[in-house]
């Protein structure tokens, strides 16, 4: 039998346990993020050598301050930050609906918060604070959600449901923008289709402090009640027998969903299916149990983000390319693979 590691509070309301394979999986995903973190401050117009970039990093290192510090460090964080936030948003989904296919993208969260955004761009951009724009994001999110939730509503809500009604209120959401920057000036219109893309450019460390008390409180909310996500994923009868509020919980994980989508959307604009892609990932190399699959999905994520915005602004140079169209690039096919292995399902 594998040997496990338990981790329990005093009272023993907190508890986890997790395997010596998956603890050394999380090692390796950690050590992959954080290599290609180093690859990623050394690429650019100008090669910075990695022992430049490690003696930078411990504050030993001379010139290329400008380059790291304002250009690169904050772009890099801030994709972590964004991939993490991306992937367990769609694994928290995932979980709640039951259902692979699902992520933020997909069933409306992340073209509500994309609404939201653009309608600040569109209307108050240059005579409100830019800081603003993070709250209309979430705003966005958090409306469209609870709208979908609501229309949803049968007596409880039904996973499949809750996916249907997703999907039609996020093809509303995208009309309702392109309709809007069709009636929008040029610039503000170019703007906007960089921003919905998905990209990166112009992070600065402002965002990355704003992004990440977010994060912090929010993934370890999600790891406690990782046994309820479990309960969960064997149905809601099961799961009422047990003694899980199944519609309470069903609507505080979708809180975090949304608010962990919301906030990758409001500073990185639509990055879409890395919600999709890294669960998928991060259970064919760990398993089922979620508890391991948050931290998990969390390092697949920022992995895939950090991997696109890397091959979008090294790869076509001096363009700087989205890295939304990257991380589409890979996730369209991928999902019509999860819809042909669902075809008999």
């Amino acid at each position: 039998m594998a040997k496990t590691y338990t981790v329990r509070s005093k009272g023993g309301r907190i508890s986890f346990q997790f395997s010596k394979r998956t603890f050394l999986i999380l090692l390796l995903l950690t050590a992959i993020a954080f290599g290609l973190f180093i690859l990623s401050l050394c690429m650019g117009s100008r090669f910075i050598s990695p022992v430049d970039v490690l003696l930078h990093i411990i504050g030993q290192g001379e010139g290329n301050t400008f380059v790291l510090n304002t250009l690169r460090i904050p772009r890099t964080l801030l994709a972590v930050l964004v991939g993490a936030a991306l992937a367990v948003s769609g694994l928290i989904l995932q979980g709640l609906i039951r259902n692979p296919l699902a992520s933020p993208d997909i069933i409306g969260i992340t073209s509500g918060a994309s609404f939201g955004a653009i309608m600040f761009i569109v209307f108050w951009m240059g005579t409100v604070p830019i800081a603003y724009q993070s709250l209309w994001a979430i705003a966005g999110a958090f409306a469209v959600s609870c709208l979908i939730y609501l229309l949803s509503w049968k007596k409880g809500v039904k996973p499949i449901t809750l996916v249907l009604m997703g999907i039609g209120i996020s093809a509303i959401m995208k009309a309702c923008v392109t309709f809007t920057l069709v009636l929008s000036d040029t610039m503000t219109t170019t703007k906007s289709y960089i921003w919905l893309t998905g990209s990166l450019y112009g992070s600065t460390m402002k965002d990355v402090t704003s992004m990440v008390p977010w994060i912090m409180i929010i993934l370890p909310i999600v790891m406690v009640l990782a046994r309820t996500m479990n309960v969960k994923e064997l149905g809601d009868d099961l799961a009422t027998g047990l003694g899980v509020k199944v519609q309470a919980k069903r609507l505080f994980f979708l809180l975090m969903s949304v608010t962990l989508a919301g906030i990758a959307v409001a500073f990185a604009g639509g990055i879409e299916f890395v919600g999709l892609m890294a669960p998928h990932v991060a259970r064919m190399i760990i398993g089922r149990s979620f508890i391991a699959l948050v931290p998990a999905s969390a390092l697949v994520g920022s992995i895939l983000v950090m991997l696109a915005d890397l091959v979008a602004r090294t790869a076509f140079l001096p363009l700087d390319v989205p890295a939304g169209v990257f991380t589409a690039a890979i996730g369209a096919p991928f999902f019509i693979y999860l819809l042909y292995q669902q075809r008999n399902r």
